[in-house]
This record gives C-alpha cells, sequence and structure tokens, in this order.
C-alpha cells in the first residue's frame, strides 16, 4: 500500500469506530417518554395517572430527568432530578412523592431505581428498555405516601 491509501484507510476505520460508539454507548434512556396506559397495570388502580411524559436527557454519567404529570384527580405537578448511575441519592424536586431518588445502570438496558420521601425507601423500580428503544417496561413495588402497597408495571412509548 502507498502512503496516502494507508491514511485513508486509518482514517475510514477511525471513523466507523466513532459511529460505532456513538451508536452503541448512547444512552438509551435519552429521549422524550409518554405513559402508555391501555399496557400499564397499576395496584391500586384508582391511583393511575391520566398521563406522565418524561424529558430524558444525558448528562456525564446519569441523566436529567423532566416530568410532567396529571395525576388521578386531574391535578398537574413538573418535577425534575439529575443523577448519576452510582446508585447514591439525587434531590427530586416538585415530586409530591418522593425528595430523592438513586439510579443504578445494570447494562445498556436494565436500570434500577430507589425513591425515598423523608429518608426513607418508598419504592423501588426495575426498568427494562426494548433492544429497538422503542418502549421501555417499569415495574414499581413499595409502599405510596398513603401508605398503601403498590404494585406497578408501567409501559411507556418513545417519542
Amino acid at each position: 500500500m502507498n502512503g496516502k491509501r494507508t491514511v485513508a484507510v486509518a482514517f475510514g476505520f477511525v471513523c466507523l469506530l466513532g459511529l460505532a460508539v456513538a451508536l452503541y454507548g448512547a444512552d438509551i434512556q435519552v429521549g422524550t417518554w409518554k405513559i402508555n396506559l391501555a399496557k400499564s397495570k397499576y395496584n391500586p388502580s384508582n391511583l393511575a395517572p391520566k398521563s406522565t411524559t418524561v424529558k430524558n436527557d444525558a448528562v456525564e454519567g446519569g441523566v436529567k430527568v423532566t416530568v410532567d404529570v396529571v395525576d388521578y384527580t386531574g391535578k398537574t405537578f413538573h418535577y425534575d432530578y439529575i443523577a448519576r448511575y452510582d446508585g447514591k441519592d439525587y434531590p427530586t424536586k416538585g415530586d409530591p412523592n418522593r425528595d430523592a431518588t438513586a439510579l443504578k445502570k445494570i447494562d445498556d438496558y436494565r436500570y434500577e431505581q430507589t425513591n425515598k420521601k423523608g429518608g426513607k425507601v418508598t419504592t423501588t423500580s426495575k426498568i427494562v428498555y426494548a433492544r429497538d428503544g422503542k418502549s421501555r417496561t417499569m415495574t414499581t413495588f413499595g409502599t405510596n405516601p398513603q401508605g398503601q402497597k403498590v404494585n406497578n408495571t408501567i409501559v411507556w412509548d418513545k417519542q
């Protein structure tokens, strides 16, 4: 091979490697997610929200989450947080059900989230993303602020 051809081949390889990292190293959580109430199951069922939209933005080592909810009574509220995938507690602002959350990344498609209110664990969620990145399922269990046991399976569609 001549020198120019070797440089061109090397440059092409580096570009392909960069593209692979960009495509496969990207955080699957990033994007806007809307709850699919027809596919979701809430227990207690009377506390299911009327709608929820979540916007996830990538931050170094974690995610910035912005949520808009219309709850079961029709009341709207907005909350947000920034959390790293290190399992440590991060403050949640505006959520009546929690004041802190902790995230752990299990692999590229699975995450765990622990929510707290007043320093006490209230709910834990297992979040699994579809391989195609178009949906996610969140299984949440624990106790809500009303003291009721919670066992929800919530399906989200990427917008």
